[in-house]
């Protein structure tokens, strides 16, 4: 039986990195415990629970890429690795599901399965992001930081780049299905996510992460995130100052830029409730993705004034 081993992340992630512990404890052959600078006592609550601990050198930038790079390499001769991140409780019986499919399919890297939040009704900011981890199984083209691994294929591209501070997982994928390597998502519950996510500042800051997160890979990847950066530039910066410039012109200018948001709106709660979601969660969640363009061309721009200066790059934390 191909041996499996964990690699868990975190930074004072509290009571849910014990919990995390507690769902992976007995179920893989080595468990590692990576910490970024935590001073909640988290670093005891691994060892406690019999965990390798790593800490990463605070005199250098952490990502979790990086942090998931320092947890391979303390593996012993890995084979299969399942990251976890510390704000997530692994579902009992997945480990051996995405197993098995990694045993029936040597030409995957990767196997992923479905994160969901823990307390998803306890705000408006943890309804979005549970929907957004339900995406359909089968192939795809990149997933989240919840992943089993084979270590031949993380090796073959050299892991994580640690300079990517969001979507960081997604250029990992695309690293590895340039290689020739295939991904897919099965039909299994993986993990419980908790978002902890209660104001419009933890949302927005969220957002200006994942604006960082198009712009980056972008960057490294120009075909990737295409569509994404072009909505940003176009409900974010271009219909602002359709509005903006528009209102000496004609009275009409404004109005028009204004009719945009509006039905763009309209398109997005349709989507989302041809997805599942109830009608007057689609029309709540539709609210913020129009908004989200704002703090995604904020996140655009942050990364390309920090790649002008040549700047390191520093994470955007939103809890």
């Amino acid at each position: 039986m191909t041996a499996v081993d964990v690699v868990l992340i975190g930074r004072n992630e509290g009571a849910r990195l014990v919990a995390a512990l507690d769902s992976v404890r007995g179920r893989a052959r080595q468990v590692v415990y990576v910490d970024s600078g935590s001073t909640d006592g988290s670093v005891a609550a691994a060892e406690v629970a019999g965990a390798l601990v790593v800490p990463l050198d605070m005199t250098t930038p952490f990502t979790a890429a990086r942090a998931r790079n320092a947890g391979f390499a303390a593996l012993s001769d890995p084979q299969y690795v399942m990251f976890v991140d510390g704000d997530c409780m692994l579902v009992a019986g997945f480990l051996d599901r995405a197993r098995a499919h990694l045993d029936a399919h040597p030409e995957l890297a990767i196997v992923t399965g479905w994160r969901s939040e823990i307390h998803r009704d306890a705000s408006l900011y943890n309804q979005l992001t549970d929907f957004e981890w339900r995406r359909p199984a089968g192939p795809i083209l990149a997933c989240g930081g919840d992943m089993m691994v084979r270590a031949e294929a993380f090796s073959a591209v050299s892991g994580f780049d640690p300079t990517v501070i969001a979507a960081e997982d997604d250029e990992f994928c695309t690293r590895l299905r340039k290689a020739g390597w295939g991904l897919e998502r099965i039909p299994e519950e993986m993990t419980r996510h908790d978002a902890d996510m209660h104001s419009f500042g933890q949302w927005w800051t969220r957002a200006v992460r994942t604006g960082h997160g198009f712009a980056q890979v972008g960057h490294l990847h120009p075909e990737y995130f295409r569509k994404e950066r072009k909505r940003v530039l176009v409900y974010g910066l271009a219909l602002p100052l359709v509005i903006l410039a528009g209102a000496p012109v004609h009275w009409s200018l404004p109005l028009l830029g204004l009719a945009a948001y509006a039905l763009n709106y309209l398109r997005t709660a349709r989507g989302l409730e041809r997805e599942g979601l109830p009608r007057a969660e689609a029309l709540r969640h539709s609210v913020l993705l129009t908004l989200s363009k704002f703090p995604n061309l904020i996140g655009m721009v942050t990364y390309r004034v920090r790649h002008a200066r040549r700047a390191q790059m520093r994470i955007i934390e939103y809890k």
